[in-house]
């Protein structure tokens, strides 16, 4: 895992800067009136923090633009709830002046994919992590943080998770998640979980004797807090452990967890509430996963998603980033475009600064400096 991490660190440096396949035109029309992002939620109803995004005289026509999602859940699952994102989203950015061709919606391979997609600004707009992000601002900038519905439980203790579950939505929405590193029904994965509810420590011998599962060396819940708590409680880090691997997609790694060929897995709170159904379908179980899956570790807050966009795709500039910021705030305050979103757990999206994820930066620091 070294050598893997180690790869896609000088992959970002040599990212080649191709040219992106959006061109954008102008044709005169009549004025489009002025436009206002809409508030985003109850704390901002009284001064959103996007800016008003004043519409072109000329009607900007913008033959594609392309969209890329991180694979946080299974692709077809993402393409097929954000098909409407497509009408919506020209829909909106008609109302700002913009008239777009094609919205085209892919789903990366993996984390790093999307995020040199922006890079070399082949995607014009990324919905990437905010460790994604970090790892490819050199590439793109961040334009919108993402709000998400609170969950019942909120602690840094993981017999906590245990004794609360099942984990249920609220409607605080709130701009920070936690990592989980959770333990199925192995029975390894049930020993380290018994040790948690009785309230024992677990020692690194335990932990490295588990099965893990973790996501790309971009991924913040489900590698690098996962990582920052390794080194925080053992002084260890991922790449310290015994048997390490990493899955292609939370769908997938819940189902090498149910299945028994992974002990325990590194993902986002709570990812259990996703793949509760699929438990005792697809992945064969019997009983809930409540009742044969716990929590054994739990990272510190991590800061919500991003909407970045590529600082190197032909049809991006400062007013389209405006028109963008406010056609997706206005998209996360409908109930169509909730729908849409939260196949991400999104609920809505608030404007955001670089240096909200100073956080990220620190922590991909620290992870750079322990290889």
């Amino acid at each position: 895992m070294k050598r893997l991490f180690a790869m896609m660190i000088a992959g970002v440096s040599t990212i080649s800067m191709l040219a992106g396949c959006g061109a954008k035109t102008t044709e005169t029309t009549t004025e489009t009136p002025a436009t206002e992002a809409t508030e985003v939620a109850e704390t901002t109803e009284d001064a959103t923090s996007a800016e008003a995004a004043e519409a072109p005289a000329e009607t900007v026509k913008i033959d594609k633009l392309t969209i890329g999602f991180v694979p946080s859940r299974e692709p077809d699952e993402i393409v097929t709830a954000t098909e409407p994102l497509k009408q919506l989203l020209t829909d909106e950015l008609a109302g700002l002046g913009y008239e777009v061709g094609t919205v085209d919606i892919t789903v990366g391979t993996s984390y790093e994919a999307v995020g040199e997609g922006l890079s070399a600004g082949t995607i014009d707009v990324g919905l990437i992590p905010g460790g994604t992000f970090v790892l490819y601002e050199d590439g793109c900038d961040v334009l919108l943080t993402a709000t998400r519905d609170g969950l019942s439980i909120e602690s840094p203790n993981a017999k906590d998770w245990n004794d609360n579950k099942p984990t249920e939505p609220t409607e605080d929405q709130v701009t920070f998640y936690r990592g989980l590193i959770i333990a199925g029904p192995s029975e390894a994965g049930q020993a380290v979980a018994e040790k948690v509810n009785n309230g024992e420590e677990l020692t690194w011998e335990d932990l490295d004797g588990l099965n893990w599962s973790v996501m790309n060396s971009s991924s913040s819940a489900g590698y690098i807090y996962p990582s920052l708590w390794l080194q925080a409680n053992y002084e260890k880090h991922v790449t310290d452990l015994s048997h390490a691997v990493q899955a292609d997609s939370y769908g997938n790694a819940f189902a090498r967890l149910a299945s028994g060929q992974i002990d325990v897995v590194c993902c986002y709170a709570d990812a259990r509430r996703d793949n509760e159904e699929k438990w005792t379908t697809e992945f064969g179980r019997e009983s809930s996963i409540w009742d044969e899956t716990n929590v054994i570790g739990v990272t510190d807050g991590i800061y919500n998603d991003t909407i970045s966009v590529s600082k190197t795709s032909p049809v991006m500039d400062d007013n389209f980033k405006t028109a963008l910021k406010n056609a997706f705030i206005n998209i996360g305050n409908t109930d169509a475009g909730k729908e849409v979103i939260s196949i991400y757990n999104h609920n809505g999206y608030v404007e955001a600064n670089s240096e909200d994820y100073d956080s990220e930066r620190a922590a991909q620091e620290l992870i750079k400096s322990m290889n």
